[in-house]
């Protein structure tokens, strides 16, 4: 597993075994022998856009790790009390310093290897003016025989912004479910 195993209880503190819970679950978990608390560890969820203008959409250079320098879309983890649509256009204003109206989901992409799934939406800016925060060293707009496909960050935005590509082409969007292994 990709994780620090749990070791303590969030209940009591007391230390966990892992093995399949009494209560009818078929998955071996951290149960707390103390309180008898079941942890169950869950995906973790990444929000974002792809923010267009005209031809072109918008990527951000990264200055934080993983990854730094390379190009990716306005992302992150969504926050609690937030909803999807609502994390993706806060991670945008902080990434790229955008102005955009939102829109509709065009990929959830499940990556069962890290314990995340992805999922970006349209953004139509309403500026061409940004205004980057401290995560991206560079906003900047690409049409696609620009983007500098290998220099991109995630494969997530690579399928993204081929998916996107290819709907514009068409003059049809729809959402697109991948797994990425």
């Amino acid at each position: 597993m990709f994780r620090t195993p749990i070791k303590h209880c969030r209940n009591c503190g007391a230390s966990v075994i892992y093995r399949v819970p009494d209560d009818g679950d078929t998955r071996e978990r951290a149960v707390c022998p103390a309180c008898v608390t079941i942890h169950y560890e869950n995906p973790l969820n990444v929000v974002g856009t792809v923010p267009y203008w005209g031809d072109k959409v918008l990527l951000c250079k990264r200055n934080i790790e993983p990854r730094w320098g390379k190009w990716t879309l306005p992302a992150g983890f969504m926050e609690l009390n937030e909803t999807t649509l609502e994390g993706a256009a806060r991670e945008t204003v902080e990434e790229a310093g955008a102005q955009f109206e939102m829109e509709d989901l065009i990929t959830v992409l499940s990556v069962p290897g890290v314990g995340q799934v992805h999922m970006f939406y349209l953004a139509r800016l309403t500026s061409d003016v940004f205004d980057p925060g401290h995560e991206t060293i560079e906003a900047r707009l690409f049409s696609e025989d620009e983007i500098p496909w290998g220099e991109i960050a995630f494969r997530t935005v690579r399928e993204t912004l081929e998916r996107y590509f290819e709907a514009r082409r068409r003059g049809a969007f729809e959402v697109h479910n991948l797994d990425i292994r």
